[in-house]
């Protein structure tokens, strides 16, 4: 994929190492809340009376806390103004990559709304590491990337990528895109409808039927990333085996697929995601089409 030179987004909100909080991949539901282990208002008013009163004696109380470690450097976690938990500056080239991948799917799905008489409102990136709170609840690398339509914003870890590369087989800066597109899928899925509905739907489903739709759901976004790829092929920015790549990792994050490599078995009435099968068919089917129409999951035998 020819993507270095090309515009970035500017939605990227760099996180990655100031995540003193510790998904699978596709999107959360809203409701679970950031979740517990915060301070309480008592404590707070408690805390401040008492750094007032150190303050007072003549105590160096930020001094003390830097030496142990409780802020920046030391054992604690580092400030996202400096570099992540890998180290690496907070423009480094990855950084890079997503923004730009994320920039051509603000300009392929702006297009496709307008000429559908709408207005595309573009998500926000939430680069972080290890873990960090959503407004969906608690993002966590081991979880995978995801999509929270409380706050529109994507979560993802790039660590995520070396998983998918040295547990899943599936290498590539076009497979990397494909998620980070997967992802955005859900977010166009959001501006249409079809999530909130979905999200109102489920509660009164069992846990199988929950499933089942939302296999559906992800199929969809599996489609609309394919879409994307249709317009950035159109451009003439995909490279020999770009293609491959993507369907590749669709291949190899099937439920089916990950069952069997974890567990050793399959079982379908536990599939939330689709098998590889129906992951590689959809997003090559909106690969091959580029049209909205084409990727209706919920209607169409999957």
């Amino acid at each position: 994929m020819d993507w270095k030179g090309r515009r970035q987004s500017d939605n990227i909100e760099d996180e990655r190492g100031s995540s003193p909080m510790g998904g699978g991949g596709g999107f959360r539901f809203p409701g679970g809340g950031i979740g517990g282990g915060g301070l309480s208002l008592r404590t707070i008013i408690v805390l401040v009376v008492i750094f007032l009163v150190l303050r007072a004696m003549g105590v160096d109380v930020m001094g003390l806390l830097q030496q142990s470690g409780v802020l920046g450097g030391g054992s604690g976690y580092q400030q996202s103004t400096s570099t992540g938990n890998s180290g690496r500056p907070a423009n480094d080239e990855m950084k890079q990559f997503v923004a730009t991948v994320l920039a051509d799917t603000e300009d392929t799905w702006t297009g496709i709304f307008k000429s559908m008489g709408q207005t595309y409102t573009d998500p926000k990136l939430v680069l972080f590491s290890g873990s960090f709170p959503s407004a969906c609840g608690q993002a966590s690398a081991a979880t995978g990337p995801f999509y929270c339509p409380s706050d529109q914003k994507v979560y993802l870890d790039m660590a995520f990528f070396q998983q998918m590369k040295d547990q899943f087989g599936a290498s590539g800066d076009f497979a990397q895109a494909y998620v980070i597109a997967h992802e955005v899928g859900h977010h166009v899925q959001d501006l249409l409808g079809i999530l909130p509905k979905f999200n109102q739907a489920r509660r009164t489903m069992n846990e199988v039927d929950a499933n089942k739709m939302s296999v559906r759901i992800e199929l969809q976004a599996d489609c609309f990333a394919g879409i994307w790829g249709k317009f950035t092929q159109q451009k003439g920015i995909l490279q020999a085996g770009d293609l491959e790549e993507a369907l590749n990792a669709a291949q190899q994050i099937g439920d089916d697929t990950l069952q069997k490599r974890t567990q050793g078995y399959v079982v379908p009435d536990s599939f939330n995601h689709g098998t590889s099968a129906q992951r590689m068919k959809w997003f090559k089917q909106g690969f091959d089409s580029g049209k909205l129409s084409d990727c209706d999951t919920l209607n169409n035998p999957v």
